[in-house]
């Protein structure tokens, strides 16, 4: 018969204070996007392009396609009854790409992935999902923590 684990008081303690401090900064970050919505948008647009991960005929419709999507986030954000679901049900196909990866960073890479590929002025996408979301994250830690 298989031992039943039962973990301590103090066990499921720091449980709750990791699970906690890791939603506390995922609500910090989401509400911080708005105060930085311009500057990380062409950041994030601008390396892109000069990684040669996306090939485009139009820099600022990118940026702007990529503004629209951090508004979105921001909304969804805003909107505490589907804040969890939505944005999760966005990023779930690209959760495993990093140990801990950030919940902007994530769901900008599942939309230069998904949704971005159809727009008019990409002509395409290189590299591999995890080149995407380090190059991504690598501007949206400048602007979000």
């Amino acid at each position: 018969m298989a031992k039943m684990f039962r973990p301590s008081s103090r066990e499921s303690r720091i449980v709750r204070e990791i699970e906690s401090k890791k939603e506390r900064d995922r609500r910090r970050a989401l509400g911080a996007i708005r105060d930085c919505l311009d500057p990380m948008s062409n950041s994030v647009a601008t390396k892109l392009v000069e990684n040669k991960i996306v090939e485009t005929t139009n820099k600022n419709g990118l940026e702007e396609r990529i503004r629209q999507c951090l508004e979105d986030l921001a909304r969804k954000s805003a909107d505490r009854d589907n804040d969890a679901f939505e944005i999760d049900y966005q990023c779930a196909p690209y959760r495993q790409v990093v140990a801990q990866p950030h919940i902007v960073s994530l769901y900008l890479t599942a939309f230069v992935i998904e949704k971005l590929i159809d727009d008019k002025d990409v002509i395409d996408i290189f590299g591999s999902d995890e080149d995407i979301y380090n190059c991504v994250n690598e501007q949206v830690i400048k602007y979000l923590p």
